[in-house]
């Protein structure tokens, strides 16, 4: 594993309990989500009262259902110094709000080694705090991941010690009466050994707002497309080279769905492109070209107020993932490494 002493993506090591793993993940986060989170509108709109019984169920049902999730964002409440109604508020935002600034577009190339690319695009104020998080946690797999201050993991992308590779897509999806956190949905992914055990989670688990999961296990050779939330959820199997720029392409949507420009834009253009035979994952997701707005991300005045903050390349190998993950402007990875499957 290589790490670049310049990287905008400092790593951060992890590990232990749930409690301690989200203590550790909240004192990473901690100056970022104080002085540059807190003062903006949208950390004051999440976390308002008027979320109050919403807020108030998922976390219920968190500690219900996956009650090691709720002990680590109590560490991250805890990590953080903030209350952890705050906490829990700002990693249900997805749920609680349609329109929130998590954008990003992911690549899928079937084959012999499937290849899952992904830009995370998020708050253009996050540049130079969002990090790679290296985390062991007790009596699940290992993984990787970068993660945004105040978050727990799963939401971004991740590859993990069972040889699961996952990249998450926001969908926008209208008035849902959400139960569950997707975040916490996303995390409880990432404990999971084997792919069949995510994909029936997803199915069960999508009373919350709306994600897109690409996911891909060493050895199966399949790349798996899911949109879930509403309620519902859809899974394929993708057979050709193909793209996902966070909405919704084939999930039902009784309430419809918000598409940003951006989102229409990228869906087109990395289609654009793959169609057009384009199969250098990275280039496509650098890609700033086209008459819509560009796949990748780095004007301050984003209409969606979204930058590209990190990059994946990750192989899915027979016995394990390759992976490179790039900051906003990085020509090299400024991070490097490999699994191998057990």
């Amino acid at each position: 594993m290589s790490e670049h002493a310049s990287s905008e993506l400092r790593a951060v090591r992890v590990a232990g309990a749930p409690h301690d793993m989200g203590h550790a993940l909240g004192r990473a986060g901690r100056d970022a989500v104080h002085d540059v989170l807190r003062p903006l509108d949208y950390w004051a709109a999440v976390t308002s009262d008027r979320y109050d019984d919403a807020v108030e169920r998922m976390a219920s049902s968190t500690k219900a259902r996956f009650p090691w999730i709720y002990q680590e964002l109590q560490g991250l409440a805890d990590g953080l110094g903030l209350p952890f109604r705050q906490v829990m508020a700002w990693n249900c935002r997805g749920d609680l709000m349609s329109n929130v600034p998590d954008g990003c577009t992911t690549v899928q190339f079937p084959g012999d080694v499937p290849v899952i690319a992904h830009n995370e695009d998020g708050l253009p104020e996050f540049r130079g705090h969002a990090f790679v998080v290296h985390a062991a946690p007790l009596d699940a797999p290992e993984f990787t991941a970068v993660c945004y201050p105040g978050s727990i993991p799963g939401h971004t992308f991740a590859m993990t010690g069972a040889g699961l590779a996952q990249a998450v897509n926001n969908l926008r999806l209208r008035n849902v009466a959400p139960q569950i956190p997707r975040m916490v949905v996303g995390r409880a992914v990432l404990a999971c050994r084997s792919v069949g055990d995510a994909l029936d989670l997803l199915m069960r688990e999508n009373q919350c707002g709306g994600f897109h999961f690409t996911l891909a296990q060493a050895g199966d050779g399949v790349i798996h497309s899911i949109e879930f939330g509403g309620g519902a959820a859809v899974h394929r199997q993708i057979d050709t080279p193909s793209a996902h720029a966070n909405h919704a392409l084939y999930l039902d949507l009784p309430h419809g769905q918000c598409v940003t420009r951006s989102s229409a834009d990228r869906q087109a253009r990395a289609t654009w492109l793959i169609d057009g035979g384009a199969r250098d994952a990275l280039a496509i997701l650098r890609d700033s070209g086209g008459k819509g707005l560009p796949i990748h991300r780095s004007m301050p005045d984003d209409p969606d107020h979204e930058n590209t903050l990190a990059t994946a390349i990750i192989q899915v190998e027979k016995d394990g993932l390759s992976w490179e993950i790039h900051d906003q402007r990085s020509k090299q990875p400024v991070h490097a490494g490999g699994t191998r499957a057990s």
